[in-house]
Order: structure tokens, then sequence, then C-alpha cells
């Protein structure tokens, strides 16, 4: 069995990111990866400008906030992934994605163009995680004050992201047709 299909311990990863990575199914999370973000640029490819600028509720991100929500935290992640992959010891700051996103100014751009971002920045990760060696998944850095591992990681992008198509399709209603 190759890493990328083990998942990680509950001691692999924060709290705070079980129900991220207790969202990702069984199997492959690379492979998953790439599915995803497919699946992503097929959901986000028949939204509309006006449906981009959509908030569900007063101080709600837009769907192109969350998008490139999307972008900022999986650098962030896959960067955490890297250094840990590296054998680096240095403890990881956490960051704030609620100064994050306003900073992004994403409202700024059209949401193709946020997409498209994000299609690149999980390529790039897909190729990191492929290119690893087995022995990497397993090691273990300090991220946000917590412990964490190479595969938890891989993990925690992937279910960050089902959380956030989750919210896209149910609060949103993306991909729903609407009267």
């Amino acid at each position: 069995m190759l890493p990328p299909t083990i998942p990680p311990g509950s001691d692999e990863y924060a709290p705070a990111y079980r129900a991220y990575v207790t969202k990702v199914p069984a199997g492959n999370v690379v492979e998953l990866l790439e599915r995803q973000g497919a699946a992503t640029a097929a959901l986000l490819a028949g939204v509309t400008p006006d449906r981009a600028r959509y908030r569900y509720a007063p101080g709600k991100w837009s769907v192109t906030e969350i998008i490139g929500h999307l972008s900022d935290a999986e650098r962030i992640f896959a960067y955490r992934a890297l250094r840990i992959a590296r054998c680096d010891e240095t403890p990881l700051p956490g960051f704030n994605e609620n100064a994050y996103t306003p900073a992004g100014e994403f409202d700024r751009r059209e949401l193709p163009d946020v997409a498209h971002e994000l299609a690149l920045v999980r390529a790039g990760t897909v190729a990191l995680f492929r290119g690893l060696p087995d022995e990497a998944w397993s090691r273990r850095g300090t991220a946000s004050n917590h412990p964490v591992s190479v595969r938890a990681m891989a993990h925690i992008i992937a279910g960050h992201e089902l959380h956030h198509l989750e919210v896209l399709r149910t609060r949103y209603r993306l991909g729903a047709k609407t009267a």
C-alpha cells in the first residue's frame, strides 16, 4: 500500500482539522486531489458574474472570495507539507484566513481568473505530493503549535476543499437549478 492511501491518525493533526480530514474518503488522496480540481473547475464554469459576487448573508464571503481563500489556504498547507517533507524542523506559524481573504481583494477580479489560479495552485500541489518519496508521507513537523504529518496535510487540503464545495452547493446553491 502506498503512503497516499493511508489516512492520518488523529495524532497527526490538530483537533481543529478533524472535520476536514474525516470528510476525505478512503483511497489515494493524491488521485482525489486531481479529481477535485477537475470537479471544482466544472462547478465554477457555469457561474455568472452576478452569482460570483453573491453572499448568502451579510458578512459572508462571496463565491469568488471562497475560491480565492481556497487558493491561499492550499498554498499555505502545501508549503507546510513541503517544509515537513524536506525534514525542516522549524515550527511553522498559523495564518488568519479572515485577514487574508479581504486583503486578497478577490472580488475585484473575475471568477474565471480566480478559478484558473486555483487550478494552477492545485496542479502544483499534486506535483509536490506525486514527487514525494514514500518515507516523506509519515514525516511530522509543527504547524500552528500542533504536530502535523505530511499525510495529514494532504488530507487537510482535500477535506478543506470538500468542506467549501459543500457550502457552495448548499448555502450558495451552485450546481442547483434555480427558477
